[in-house]
């Protein structure tokens, strides 16, 4: 291991925060006995000009998984079981769904962050526990059938918590702390919101192409994303998973257990971890992400090793990590694609993606994409696992999320198709979308005021919306079905129904 090499690589980009005077964060080597080496950067708190430290707090998002996966195990909660035996209340396709697949995102489960956001209800939104349950009782179906795709969903570990609670009568916080927190004495929190006072946590922050802005996220935490600690403490959580201590003994292999589609292919996501290589070392790890904070984690369990990433900034982590951990390693950088923009959809369907100059939007879903090595385009999944080759100048084929997929080049000018014009509404929560004959649309949002956008047509009787909020921006594909209802389909939601309800006057 070249450990000089990699905290030197780890110095120099935090080097880079503290020359911004911006935002920062932390980046801590280790291996299965402990912390090797750290370095910080920028600052924590801009109004204050706290800097980031190693010890500072910060929004763990989506790493937060795989602590909850342990913490199931550790309970002795049947993986795989339906959800509807282990929490009472679901709907009959959502039961139906065993809880292993509902945590390894093949389970077909809608992202409860974006069917609100389809319904007008932005991720700002100050919503509890009980009302996000609520609404997710009264979901109409599934995004596809269990096991065919892996499609990124947090609901599958906000259920795990009801899961717990309703099987073992605890809430997680306690689970967490008892079985693993007390143990490895480790200073985890969990916070219900964005509105708990934290001692020394960090601000998230996102650049609007002028000046730094303060991240926000109203929803209620859940286990999918809710805890909260420092680089340092990550890092001994991860050295830990790597020696198998204490209540971790043999439990990465059994988070990092190869799981399966349907059809018995392998799927990269595993419980809360994604395994994949990086050169010639297999690696395992995982991204969290919360508007205006960016985090990654990376371990190459047969060597021992890891690196935490940390970040109060919004902007890719990942890369980072790799580049980190490739030069402990002394494995080759991972290169970059070099991509001509374009976009691209199936023939037929929802299933669309944006190529940028080195990256890849999958219905919405972002991943970076480097050379492969038999001269196509993958990813090292920060979610979402992407092997494409060029056929031509206008088709990529490959697979994404395990699912075959062909995808042709949108031909420039492509026109709205006057079968989408007329104001649309969905049964079951109401939300309105107007479609006018110029190409814009007004999408729900609340209190009836309407989001507008100019429509992205797609061939076939679809189009592209687009909604901004804050650093996140989310495309939902307009989708005709042969009944004459109106889909409205994104990489983690694809279950609200619009039925047309009169067609604008032309004026």
């Amino acid at each position: 291991m070249d450990w000089n090499r990699a905290t030197a690589e780890a110095a120099a980009i935090a080097g880079r925060w503290s020359e911004e005077r911006g935002p920062g964060g932390a980046i801590v080597l280790f291996d299965a006995s402990g912390i090797k080496a750290t370095n910080a950067g920028g600052y924590a708190n801009l109004e204050l000009s706290v800097p980031f430290t190693p010890d500072t707090e910060n929004r763990l998002a989506s790493i937060s998984k795989h602590f909850m996966a342990a913490t199931l195990l550790l309970e002795g909660i049947p993986l795989e079981a339906p959800l509807g035996s282990l929490v009472p209340g679901l709907p009959a396709a959502i039961g139906a769904v065993p809880l292993e697949r509902a945590l390894d995102m093949t389970g077909g489960l809608p992202d409860m962050m974006e069917v609100l956001w389809q319904q007008g209800i932005p991720y700002t939104a100050s919503l509890e526990r009980e009302e996000v349950m609520a609404l997710l009782k009264r979901l109409p179906g599934l995004c596809a059938p269990p096991g065919q795709e892996m499609a990124y969903s947090n609901t599958g570990w906000r259920l795990a918590e009801a899961v717990l609670e309703a099987q073992r009568g605890t809430g997680y916080r306690d689970a967490l702390e008892r079985r693993l927190l007390a143990p490895l004495t480790l200073r985890v929190s969990f916070p219900s919101d964005e509105t708990e006072p934290l001692r020394d946590l960090a601000t998230g922050y996102w650049w609007d192409g002028l000046s730094w802005r303060r991240g926000r996220y109203g929803m209620h935490f859940s286990p999918s994303g809710g805890l909260v600690a420092s680089a340092n403490t990550l890092a001994k959580w991860s050295a830990a998973l790597l020696s198998g201590a204490g209540p971790l003994e043999g439990m990465l292999d059994r988070l990092t257990m190869t799981r399966h589609f349907a059809d018995g292919s392998d799927s990269v996501y595993r419980l809360g971890l994604v395994e994949t290589r990086l050169g010639q070392s297999r690696i395992v790890g995982h991204g969290g992400s919360l508007p205006g904070y960016r985090n990654h984690v990376l371990m190459a369990p047969d060597q021992g090793v890891g690196v935490v990433v940390l970040t109060n900034r919004e902007e890719d982590a990942l890369w980072p990590a790799l580049t980190v951990l490739a030069a402990l390693l002394g494995e080759a950088p991972p290169i970059p694609a070099a991509l001509a923009p374009g976009l691209y959809a199936e023939a037929e369907g929802p299933f669309w993606a944006e190529l940028g100059a080195d990256s890849i939007s999958v219905m919405g879903g972002f991943e970076r994409l480097m050379q492969g090595a038999d001269g196509g385009l993958r990813s090292i999944p920060s979610y979402l696992d992407i092997f494409l080759n060029a056929q031509s100048d206008t088709v990529l084929e490959g697979r994404i999320g395990g699912v075959a997929r062909r995808l042709e080049k949108v031909p420039g000018q492509t026109p709205l198709d006057p079968r989408l014009i007329g104001r649309w509404q969905e049964p079951d929560f109401g939300g309105v979308i107007e479609i006018r004959t110029d190409g814009t649309a007004r999408m729900p949002w609340p209190g009836g005021l309407g989001a507008e956008t100019r429509l992205t047509p797609l061939p076939g009787g679809r189009a592209l919306a687009e909604l901004k909020h804050g650093p996140w921006r989310h495309r939902p594909c307009l989708w005709l079905q042969a009944d004459g209802s109106l889909r409205l389909a994104s990489h983690r939601s694809r279950v609200l129904h619009f039925r047309l309800q009169n067609v604008p006057d032309h004026g």
